[in-house]
């Protein structure tokens, strides 16, 4: 009766027919390709390596003992695992009272609106420079001054009924007046104060 094959002669001889497999290699690349010794002894390394690995892999894999086959089917299963204790129902809580809500004040529009006193064109001195108000830019400027409004006194003497027309006829940048708040800057603007804003513009780091 025949001993089988153990998985260590099955690798010897796997590794053996590897090395064959090099040493072919390397001739070949040696003396008929004349690859140069250095290249061709890594020629012969690389097979002797992938073709020990790829038989040893084929030929030996299936050679181990499936060991524990019986033991594994007469073992005694694991214990299932106790079921988890039922979860507690949670404490009914009263109802939280919810404050009362406040209502925010409510700000009432100016119903006449006032076109401010506008001019024909600059005076002798020239246009201030409106962009020095914040929320005013090149656009805007223009804009400005084909409504007849060219300088910071104009802006600072503003009611509240000619800042709502002016808002209403900015085209494209309505209510720009009050959320950029033109009336307080140009005030300090044509008192010969400055802004932070104006002190950017005037270092060159806005336009």
């Amino acid at each position: 009766m025949n001993k089988p094959i153990s998985s260590t002669s099955c690798q010897s001889g796997c590794w053996i027919l590897a090395a064959v497999s090099g040493v072919v290699v390397l001739a070949v690349c040696l003396f008929l390709i004349e690859l140069g010794i250095l290249a061709s002894i890594f020629m012969g390394a690389v097979v002797f390596i992938v073709v020990g690995l790829l038989l040893g892999w084929i030929f030996c894999s299936e050679l181990k003992p499936l060991v524990q086959s019986n033991e594994t089917s007469t073992a005694p299963s694991a214990p299932e695992p106790a079921p988890a204790p039922a979860a507690e129902p949670a404490p009914v809580t009263a109802p939280v009272a919810q404050a009362p809500e406040v209502e925010a004040p409510v700000v009432e529009a100016v119903e006449d609106a006032v076109r401010p006193e506008a001019l024909s064109g600059a005076r002798d001195g020239g246009a201030d420079d409106l962009k020095m108000i914040k929320g005013v830019g090149p656009k805007l400027e223009i804009m400005l001054n084909e409504l007849g409004f060219y300088h910071f006194d104009q802006i600072a003497g503003w009611s509240a009924a000619e800042v709502a027309w002016v808002n209403d006829n900015l085209t494209g940048f309505k209510g720009r007046v009050s959320r950029d708040n033109w009336v307080e800057q140009a005030r300090k603007l044509a008192s010969g104060q400055e802004t932070e804003f104006s002190k950017r513009v005037s270092d060159g780091d806005v336009y």
